[in-house]
């Protein structure tokens, strides 16, 4: 059992990527992780103004944020695409910690309503969370049209997509427990 971290990348009124962000909530917790569900819309994130290590007091939203990102073994960014990329909403939230995330891995799911499912979004995701010290497995998972697999209640609505997480998910799980025994051996800062 591992303790995952999962970002909801948009805080649209319409969203549907909180549909996906809860199905692979349940997905890891069927796998008996413990799931730290982080929404930025739910937690009212502004634009970044310091980093959680630069606030002198800083609120319960931004301690609690600090908490699951620091305590995660591994992060698991559910983006939309926009503009070719990732949300501004992911990207800001991600930024209010840098070291609490080195050595972890992470792995990126990434959906649109077009027929690519987010790929773009995804590579730039790839850069971050190397830059983060959280680099990426190599899979990505992607949900084109999404609007056609979950639906206005957040049922899925395509079994197959039972089938290709388990994949994504078994082979995140074994970088989570590689990554894990490597920090129980140190890190190199």
């Amino acid at each position: 059992m591992s303790k995952i971290a999962v970002f909801v990348g948009s805080v649209r009124s319409d969203r549907n990527g909180i549909f996906v962000a809860r199905w692979i909530e349940t997905k890891l917790k069927e796998r008996n992780h413990d799931v730290f569900f982080i929404d930025p819309m739910e937690l009212q994130l502004p634009l970044l103004d310091r980093m959680y290590k630069e606030m002198r007091d800083p609120e319960p939203k931004y301690q609690k944020l600090h908490e699951m990102i620091k305590n995660s073994d591994g992060y698991i960014p559910v983006t939309p695409e926009y503009n070719h990329t990732t949300s501004a909403a992911l990207k800001n939230t991600l930024d209010y910690c840098l070291d609490e995330y080195f050595f972890k891995p992470s792995a990126i799911i990434s959906y649109s309503a077009g027929v690519f499912g987010g790929i773009n979004a995804a590579q730039h995701l790839r850069q971050i969370f190397a830059e983060l010290g959280a680099p990426s497995i190599p899979s990505s998972f992607q949900i084109p049209k999404v609007q056609e697999v979950f639906d206005k209640g957040g049922n899925l609505l395509d079994e197959e997509y039972n089938k290709r997480i388990k994949r994504f998910l078994d082979e995140f799980d074994w970088y989570v427990e590689a990554f894990k025994n490597q920090r129980v051996k140190g890190t190199p800062y």
